[in-house]
């Protein structure tokens, strides 16, 4: 069934390892099977080096901030050579007033600790509960993810030149437009000489508004999973 593929790309947190936690030793035991049969490439929302720790320095390539960043992992140093580190301009003034008119509209005035987190690449958090909110009152928000779904297009709407993301457990994440998973997977095939027939990419946020949604939705193979225990039963296919 999977002949033909040579690269698998997967999500990290909740595909492969619980949220931000480290690999365990069984999923570590598949990757490196895996390894001997295909390429193996992380797409992250995050930071190359935060994702290549919390993978314990598991030898892969990563790309990281939806396309913003790229580590090839280099095997004699076993750490990452990042060979892409873009940084986009965000105007600060503009995203904390579109911020605090979401806000003001839906009645999130009440925060703790800043209103917007800016990252160094150009990316853009909005903590629903402030940027110091207690992790007890984070993951009791919006476990469903209802109430931010609710909003989305809004959010999506204010936010037009960005990618909007249901983020974490209270928030919502946004990358400078394209970028993306798909289009990080789309350009590193392109660059790769890879067609997307080539590739099979594993992930368990493809609702709406899920970071993985966007390669989902597109004519990459796809396998979905909603479990990341369930991570050696989805992939034995391609063993």
């Amino acid at each position: 069934m999977y002949d033909y593929i040579k690269v698998i790309a997967m999500d990290l947190d909740g595909t492969l390892t619980q949220h931000k936690t480290p690999l365990s030793a069984e999923h570590r035991k598949i990757l490196t099977k895996l390894s001997k049969k295909y390429k193996l490439l992380m797409v992250g929302a995050g930071q190359v080096m935060r994702i290549f720790n919390q993978l314990e320095g598991f030898p892969i390539d990563i790309i990281g901030n939806y396309g913003l960043q790229y580590g090839v992992y280099n095997s004699q140093t076993k750490t990452m050579d990042i060979i892409k580190d873009v940084t986009v301009e965000c105007d600060k003034e503009i995203v904390t007033d579109r911020i605090n008119t979401l806000r003001e509209r839906y009645g999130y005035t009440e925060y703790a600790g800043e209103t917007v987190e800016f990252h160094p690449s150009g990316c853009v958090t909005f903590p629903i509960l402030g940027t110091k909110a207690k992790q007890e009152d984070k993951l009791s928000f919006d476990p469903d993810r209802r109430k931010r779904r609710k909003i989305y297009d809004e959010v999506v709407n204010t936010f037009c030149d960005y990618c909007v993301f249901v983020g974490g457990s209270s928030s919502f994440d946004m990358a400078p437009k394209p970028y993306d998973k798909y289009y990080a997977l789309d350009l590193y095939c392109k660059e790769n000489g890879l067609s997307h027939n080539e590739v099979v990419y594993i992930g368990d946020d493809y609702g709406l508004g899920g970071n993985d949604e966007s390669v989902y939705k597109s004519d990459f193979n796809y396998i979905t999973i909603d479990n990341y225990l369930d991570f050696p039963t989805v992939v034995k296919p391609l063993l």
